[in-house]
């Protein structure tokens, strides 16, 4: 005979609340520890020495500008070449640069 209360195939499992009150304490709510267990802990890595040749820096520009920008990068590309890319062409740009030719209004524009 089925148990009309019940569905599935196992026999359903009841616990005592004492027994369900102490692994939820213990489980779920109980701070969390300070330090993981050493066997869990994982290990530290020696922080790898930064590279000196170059720098991430942040620097703003206007939306059209980007767009140029990245214009110019994607026609780099449809010439084939595959590595061009915004930091590449902006250091090919500062190779170009004549600073006598710089009109003094350059900040304005």
């Amino acid at each position: 005979m089925k148990n009309s209360n019940y569905r599935g195939n196992a026999a359903p499992v009841l616990l005592e609340e004492d027994e369900v009150q102490g692994v939820l304490s213990g489980a779920f709510y109980t701070p969390p520890p300070e330090e993981a267990p050493a066997s869990r802990a994982r290990p530290t890595r020696a922080a790898a020495p930064k590279p000196e040749h170059y720098r991430v820096i942040c620097i703003s520009m206007y939306n059209e500008d980007l767009g140029r920008l990245d214009g110019m990068v994607e026609k780099l590309k449809a010439r084939g070449l595959t590595k061009a890319n915004r930091s590449a062409l902006i250091r090919y740009a500062l190779e170009q640069v004549d600073l006598e030719k710089v009109p003094k209004g350059i900040g304005l524009a």
